[in-house]
C-alpha cells in the first residue's frame, strides 16, 4: 500500500507543521513582550533624562546667580583694599 504510506506522512507532515506554527506563534508573542517591556525601558530612561536636564539646566541657573555674587563680593572687597591703601600712602605722606 504505497498509498497508506503518503497518507500517514502527510498525516505526521501536517500534524509537525501545526507543531512548528505554534512553536512559532509563542516565539511572535515573546517578542511582543520583550518589545513591550523594551519600549517601557526606553520611555523611562526618556523621563529620566529629562528630569536630568532639567535639574541640571537648574543648576546650572543657581551656580552662575552664585559665581555672579561672589564676583561682586570679591570686586567689592578689592575696593575697599585699595581705598585702603590709598588712604593709607595718603596717610604716610603727610
Amino acid at each position: 500500500m504505497p498509498g497508506g504510506r503518503n497518507v500517514l506522512d502527510s498525516k505526521d507532515e501536517v500534524k509537525l507543521l501545526r507543531a512548528r506554527i505554534g512553536e512559532l506563534e509563542q516565539r511572535v508573542e515573546h517578542l511582543r513582550v520583550s518589545r513591550r517591556v523594551l519600549m517601557n525601558l526606553l520611555e523611562k530612561v526618556e523621563r529620566e533624562k529629562v528630569a536630568l536636564v532639567h535639574h541640571l539646566e537648574k543648576e546650572n541657573v543657581r551656580l552662575q546667580r552664585d559665581n555672579k555674587r561672589f564676583a561682586k563680593w570679591i570686586f567689592s572687597k578689592n575696593k575697599e583694599i585699595v581705598e585702603l591703601q590709598e588712604k593709607d600712602n595718603v596717610d604716610t605722606s603727610l
